[in-house]
């Protein structure tokens, strides 16, 4: 008896639609990253937003203590106030250096770990800086659940708003 062998043969349209199944799939995971990417990017805009809002209400206030939370990005552990004309100092002074990276003339809020393209850093304005870093350079507050909660506070004579945990 002779036995015979079989052989497999795959056409072209079939290797030809492999192959586009395997770059559609490759687009698709492309796109999904990119567009989680940019929901970071979008929670940091909002955040700086947000925040230079309130900040903006409690200044034009002529006395406010108000706590906030705000949604932050899906990779930032901390939320750091810093004063980049003044030394380190307190617990957090480990990631000056690494702030230091995120600074561009006259920010005073990054995100930590530094790493997000175009939002890294943010100057918000009507801060009163010295006193919100008086303690600790930078004040990072860290991050829980996606969320960081600060409190916002201005006293009778004050000009500026204070940060603080």
């Amino acid at each position: 008896m002779k036995k015979k062998r079989g052989q497999m043969q795959l056409s072209f349209g079939m290797i030809f639609s492999i192959i586009l199944v395997v770059v559609f799939l490759g687009f698709a995971f492309y796109a999904i990253k990119t567009f989680l990417a940019f929901q970071d990017s979008a929670k940091a805009g909002k955040l700086f937003d947000e925040l230079q809002s309130d900040i903006d209400r409690i200044w034009k206030s002529s006395q406010s203590s108000e706590q906030q939370e705000y949604v932050v990005p899906s990779g930032a552990d901390f939320v750091c106030f810093i004063d980049f004309s003044s030394d380190a100092k307190g617990a957090d002074s480990i990631f000056y250096t690494e702030l230091e990276r995120s600074d561009y003339g006259s920010e005073n809020l990054a995100f930590y770990p530094v790493k997000f393209t175009g939002f890294e850093s943010k100057e918000i304005k009507h801060i009163d800086i010295e006193e919100t870093t008086a303690e600790e350079n930078p004040l990072c507050i860290k991050t829980s659940n996606g969320r960081v909660s600060l409190i916002l506070k201005k006293d009778f004579g004050e000009a500026l708003v204070t940060v603080s945990k």
